[in-house]
């Protein structure tokens, strides 16, 4: 374990307290905003190394006493204290070995989710539904905020594609193992002798692109309004409010239809393009280094099968990490938190081997 980078760490984290108190920098919104999420960023970590280096002190004080203490009750207090302090200073090694992992700078990140049917029909739709509604039901425990982009429905009930954003705390962290294909093998309600059918469903997890990290040239782009439309070609209103916009260069296409108006579905629409364009130069910065990622749960490859949901035998299984939880009822109903923490430990892990 790196001590000289934790007491770095310290003393950034208190030369950060100590500009915090200052007023030209209260003054300075932005300034301060920046200061302040660094500062929340090395607080675990301080307050793991402070624990460490107390307990170590506990244990050399109590090593000190055992030379000395003749009271045979005492001596038991002491050694009792020492295995304690041992054990403790162990637990804390681990905790500040992953905390100073390689940070995701995303981690923090609010995040664009993108759900589209795929192979499987109207049954694809139906679950596409059903993951839709799992993702937002997660999102309202966690008290995030979830708001509609464009929801693209089918005639019976399921989703073409669902595209929402979530915004909350720690959004990206909690979410980002969730892209790539989800299979789903059940048997349909339109099926008359009970086969099992098996569709699947594309999620994707986006961190949402700030302003400043993608310029966009409105030359670029190709703006089109049509007519809000609801499932099977009902117009949900009569007036050219939705958004479609091209991005020449890429090829890449967005579009908006739940905002009341024009100009909301046109703010929207760009939100989703400046984050596809940002997702974009990310992936193509990280094919130069996929060796590193061999590693990890997963590529983030949204053509990888990461997890079936078989509701024949009740079970929800993610392939990266051979988990099987029989819970598949609660699981969709938003009781995800165990996978996504399974996923989270598997990471650190696999990080902490590639780590040595």
């Amino acid at each position: 374990m790196n001590i000289q980078k934790l007491e770095n760490i310290k003393n950034r984290y208190e030369e950060l307290t100590a500009l915090l108190a200052k007023s030209e920098v209260i003054s300075n919104n932005k300034e301060w905003v920046k200061l302040s999420k660094e500062q929340n960023t090395l607080e675990p970590v301080v307050l793991c190394y402070t624990n460490y280096t107390k307990a170590k002190g506990d244990l050399e004080g109590a090593k000190e006493m055992l030379g000395v203490e003749k009271d045979p009750e005492m001596l038991e207090m002491v050694k009792m204290e020492i295995d304690e302090k041992k054990e403790e200073i162990e637990k804390l090694t681990s905790e500040l070995k992953i905390l100073l992992l390689p940070q995701d700078p995303n981690d923090e990140k609010d995040v664009i989710m993108e759900i589209r049917a795929g192979a499987g029909g109207d049954e694809a739709g139906l679950f596409g539904a059903v993951l839709t509604r799992m993702y937002k039901m997660y999102a309202h425990q966690n008290r995030w905020t979830v708001e509609d982009i464009d929801i693209s429905e089918t005639e019976i009930g399921g989703i073409k594609e669902a595209v929402f954003s979530v915004k909350g705390k720690g959004v990206y962290a909690k979410l980002k193992f969730e892209s790539g294909v989800h299979r789903v093998q059940r048997v349909p309600e339109t099926e008359t002798q009970g086969r099992v059918h098996t569709s699947t469903v594309t999620v994707a997890v986006l961190a949402e692109a700030e302003d400043v990290v993608v310029e966009i040239n409105e030359k670029d782009l190709k703006i089109d309004t049509y007519r809000s439309g609801g499932a099977g070609g009902q117009h949900v209103n009569k007036t050219e409010s939705a958004i479609r916009i091209t991005h020449m260069p890429t090829g890449i296409v967005v579009q908006c239809q739940d905002g009341r108006s024009q100009i909301q579905n046109r703010e929207k629409a760009m939100q989703v393009l400046r984050t596809r364009l940002y997702d974009k130069a990310q992936r193509d910065a990280e094919q130069a280094h996929a060796a590193e990622r061999k590693g990890q749960v997963g590529t983030g490859d949204r053509s990888e099968r990461i997890r079936t949901y078989n509701f024949k035998e009740g079970r929800v299984s993610d392939h990266r990490i051979g988990l099987n939880l029989y819970s598949l009822t609660e699981f969709v109903n938003g009781d995800i938190e165990g996978m996504i923490e399974a996923l989270r430990i598997a990471d650190q892990t696999a990080k902490l081997e590639s780590e040595g």
